[in-house]
């Protein structure tokens, strides 16, 4: 595909930059933007069905600076029956800022549903990433990549107006000069942040491999808008090894943070306390059951496997009361295995694997780790057989069939579906990519 021409000035573009600063005097355009927000540096992605207000509650407990909402369906968000968006759609007075994210292929329905979030939100944000098959069938997120008409149309129809920025976020090609031509192109047609997933379209599920950091720094020396990095990022040291090789304002968090709310706090912290604390949110702010069934099974991804019972006790959850029961009986359990250690968890001498990998047993919030090497050497693998040898119940001896068998069918579900993507989204040196070894999952 030949690069399109950027120098001559699209036919879409019917205001000039002084005309639409002067139409929107008070709207904080690039860095001005950026510093209302916070100057953030920590920020949690937009993840369908996942980034609700609750989980951004708590994130923000944990010292995330920036939340965007999940992903949001423009042509169903603008709707006149308004089922989808009070399904879809909660914010409160205490949780600015926030970004509300929508996909779209149609720059008048975007713009309508763009407006119905306006004076409840900071920015609107652009998907240009999602690379699920229903982003495919629905003519959106990275499906739109080799359409770069649509997209500067798209953007360039909020820019001109809507009362509040607009914000996109990419991922990248294969190559270089037209990833860091499709950035210019994006900012000119008036984004004022521009997040970057280093990841390409065909990376997703199993496929995902490491996040390209040094295309996101070449994005960010290209253009002149603020620019955070997405990928790779397992552990808290890897957000600023991240701003250091990318030299970016800030960094993107999707699947490590729905693994480890605590992420960015740098604490290492127990899943179940997680848990309570997700919990107590929902108890004030009312929350699907499909989004907290789904937390649950991440955040007890590598329990579950060693108490299998508990993990039907979460499939049947059906009130808050079954939920509230669920935690307090994996609390009970985890805190049981923990005494049952032949060694104490020391978080200040935390070994790690032959692949680099920090080995914290399974109650402890962890990144997820999917391997391209042989299954029974996964990190999975190895904190169930720990586990097995510290806890010798009926449960744990029926956790000794193959892992695939206790495989969380909700939790993948829900990791099909949009910009938890696979956006929801590695490994941690900027370098790591040459190492075939260190093919982690997360999609971070």
């Amino acid at each position: 595909m030949t690069v399109p021409e950027t120098t001559k000035v699209p036919a879409h573009f019917t205001m000039t930059e002084d005309e639409i600063i002067a139409k929107f005097p008070n709207r904080p355009r690039s860095y001005d933007l950026f510093s209302r927000l916070g100057s953030p540096r920590h920020i949690v992605a937009p993840m369908v069905d996942q980034s609700e207000l609750a989980w951004r509650m708590l994130s923000r407990k944990y010292n995330a600076h920036l939340c965007y909402t999940p992903m949001f369906h423009a042509k169903m968000f603008s709707d006149e029956a308004p089922k989808y968006r009070d399904e879809q759609w909660q914010t409160n007075e205490e949780e600015r800022p926030v970004i509300v994210q929508f996909c779209a292929n149609d720059p008048d329905i975007l713009l309508k549903a763009a407006q119905l979030v306006v004076g409840k939100a900071d920015a609107v944000d652009l998907n240009l990433g999602c690379p699920q098959h229903i982003a495919k069938r629905g003519h959106y997120g990275s499906f739109l990549m080799e359409e770069w008409d649509l997209v500067s149309k798209l953007i360039r129809k909020l820019h001109e107006n809507l009362e509040i920025p607009v914000t996109a976020k990419i991922r990248v090609f294969p190559e270089l000069d037209k990833t860091i031509a499709y950035a210019k192109m994006v900012e000119a047609a008036g984004a004022q942040i521009i997040t970057v997933h280093g990841r390409l379209r065909e990376q997703k599920g199993h496929k995902t491999g490491l996040a390209d950091w040094e295309k996101i720094k070449a994005v960010k020396e290209a253009v002149n808008v603020p620019v955070f990095a997405n990928g790779n990022i397992l552990y808290f040291e890897d957000i600023q090894r991240c701003m250091d090789a990318t030299n970016t304002d800030g960094v993107m968090s999707a699947e490590t943070n729905l693994y480890n709310p605590a992420l960015f706090s740098g604490k290492i912290l127990p899943t179940w306390q997680m848990a309570e604390e997700y919990m107590e949110i929902c108890d004030q702010v009312p929350t699907k059951y499909s989004y907290m069934r789904a937390h649950m099974f991440k955040l007890f991804r590598y329990s579950l496997p060693v108490h299998t019972d508990l993990r039907e006790q979460l499939v049947n959850t059906r009130t808050m009361e079954e939920f509230w029961q669920f935690v307090r009986d994996m609390k009970q359990r985890l805190i049981a295995d923990a005494e049952k250690g032949e060694e104490k968890f020391d978080p200040e001498n935390i070994e790690v694997d032959e692949f680099g990998y920090r080995k914290y047993p399974h109650w402890i919030c962890q990144p997820a780790l999917r391997f391209e090497h042989d299954k029974e050497t996964s990190q999975s693998k190895r904190l169930l057989n720990e586990a097995q040898a510290a806890t010798k119940t009926p449960a744990a001896e029926a956790a000794s069939e193959p892992l695939e068998q206790a495989k969380p069918d909700i939790e993948v579900k829900v990791e099909v579906k949009g910009e938890a993507e696979a956006d929801v989204e590695a490994d941690a040196d900027a370098d790591a990519g040459n190492d075939s070894k260190r093919q982690k999952v997360s999609t971070d």
